[in-house]
Parts: C-alpha cells; structure tokens; sequence
C-alpha cells in the first residue's frame, strides 16, 4: 500500500494514506545502506510503499528534493524534503537577519533541483523606515531576476491570501533561518496552532528552534505545507563548480556573451559577468554568493580527495 510520509522523527515515519488514516511505520535497515550518502533515507514528501507489518518497503522515485551539507559533515547530505512543487523561503531584515548569501544559496539549491522559489519578507511590523528602505531594495534585486517576493505580517495576516494563491494545489516547502516565523506564518494560513512556536533569544537576536523534525500540514485536499527545522546554514550539494553559475539565472544568461565557453567569471579576460557585476547590471551581493558557493565547490572536492 503506497502513502504519503508527513512527519520523520528519525526512529518513527508518520505515513498518510488514500483513504484518510495516518500510520506510524518504521524504516527497514537496508534503507540506511542504500542511502549511505543521506543522513536521512526517508523524508517528507516521498511517497513510501508499506507492507502489512507497517514497515516501509520501498520508497517511489523523486521528482525532486532539496538537499543541504551540514557545515561540519562535508561528506554527507541532508534532504529536507521530497516532491515540492513549490519552496517558500522566509526572509526577516531584523530580528533575526536572514543574510543575502544565505538566501542566494537557498535558491541555487532549489534551483539546482528544480523547485521554483517564493521569498516571502516577514515581519514587516518591526521595520523602520531605513529597513524599508533597504527592503524595497532587495525585493527590487530578485524581482528583476524572476523571483516572486511576497510582504508579511505573519502575527496580523497580513500576505495569507497572496501567499494561500500561491501554494492551491501543490506541495510548497516552508523554510527559512530559525525565528524569521515559520510557524507562526503556517498556523496562520491554517487557522488553528499546528506549529509550535518560540520567542527569538533576546541576547542573541536569533530564533530558537522549535520544529525539530520536517512535518507536512495539510491546507485542503491537494494543498500541502512543509514545516522545517530552522537552518543555520546552506552548503553547496551535488554541485560541480562548473554548474554553479547554471543557478545563478543572471550570471548564466550573461555567461553567453563571455569570450571563453568555459569561463568562471573569476579570472579570465574579457568576460561579460564580471563587466555586468561592474556596471551594475549584476548585483555584487549575487556575484559575492557565487564566488563563495564555488570556493566550497573547491574545497569540498580537495577535501574528497584526501
């Protein structure tokens, strides 16, 4: 019988079937062999066959999923989640400060798998006029580049109704650093407290975690929300440095006016990304991303090699 994962608390796998009922199976070890690259060989949003002793038998081909490097285990990695339609990635300018880079990362990854990506700017409440300011700028940085940004207030409901048009129908992955608001943005479009929620640490300035496992929410009968941990950081997976600028939309459709076929837009002569990053046309926050991803690209294959 095949079901829908919606909950892995790594010993338990929570399995949602056709006809309504939510089962708790368990994994079958050989997963854990066949995965052996993944910490985590069953995630939400696979779609799982189960057999009669409520263990997971096999799990059905991906469509997709989306996947980070833990910053201290290079040579594994994690996957948030499988079978998105759609990854909604929570932004906050203050309280706490989601960076450039990281949300630059997010979409590479998103990208690389191909998920489209919605940035949704909570908290808009706490902002003053500089932050609008510098708000307006950023959301004016990835419009131009083909990413839809939605404004929110999360605590008011301010945004539900764009960002519920925006998920009718599909699989949509919520994420986001810790404390930017993703459960309280989830039990606000669902209209009850399915998420747990915390206050952000006020010495720190940082969120504390409190979704500590992936978790599907259900919205109506074919909308799904996925709640994920908060995420420290976002390293380049299953990325080879000349691919990296294939996720990166402008410096791609500018590398085609490079000299070179092969170019990195780091060194050589003539090459239209770095000219755009000059004039302008080419934000230098993306082109710093870039840099950066491909460095870790670098490192992490001289690191494979040892």
């Amino acid at each position: 019988m095949n079901g829908l994962v919606v909950k892995n608390t790594g010993n338990d796998v929570w399995v949602r079937f056709a006809d309504g009922q939510t089962k708790t199976c368990k994994v079958k070890g050989n997963f854990r062999i066949r995965s052996i690259r993944s910490t985590n060989p069953v995630v939400v949003g696979d779609i799982v066959e189960v057999d009669g002793n409520n263990q997971i038998s096999n799990i059905l081909p991906r469509k997709n999923h989306i996947a980070r490097r833990p910053v201290n285990l290079s040579r594994q990695i994690h996957i948030i989640a499988a079978n998105i339609d759609v990854a909604l990635l929570v932004v906050t300018l203050r309280n706490p400060e989601t960076s450039l880079t990281f949300i630059d990362r997010f979409i590479a990854s998103a990208e690389a798998y191909s998920v489209d990506t919605i940035l949704v700017f909570n908290k808009l409440d706490i902002l003053d006029k500089k932050d609008n300011d510098e708000l307006q700028h950023i959301v004016e940085l990835y419009e131009k580049i083909g990413y839809r940004c939605i404004k929110t207030i999360a605590t008011q409901n301010t945004g539900l109704t764009e960002i519920k048009a925006a998920i009718s129908g599909k699989i949509a992955l919520l994420s986001g650093n810790s404390g930017v608001g993703k459960s309280t943005l989830i039990n606000s479009i669902l209209g009850y407290a399915g998420a747990k929620t915390a206050e952000i640490s006020a010495y720190h300035h940082k969120g504390m975690h409190t979704t500590t496992f992936s978790e599907i929410y259900c919205l109506s009968d074919n909308t799904y929300i996925i709640d994920t941990p908060g995420i420290k950081g976002f390293g380049a997976v299953d990325m080879d440095e000349d691919e990296i600028s294939h996720y990166f939309v402008e410096i791609f459709a500018k590398s085609k006016e490079c000299r070179y076929p092969n170019c990195t837009h780091i060194h050589e002569p003539e090459c239209a990304v770095r000219q755009a990053v000059v004039d302008g046309a080419i934000a230098d926050s993306r082109y710093t991303s870039y840099l950066s991803m491909v460095e870790e690209v670098a490192s992490n294959d001289k690191y494979r090699l040892k």
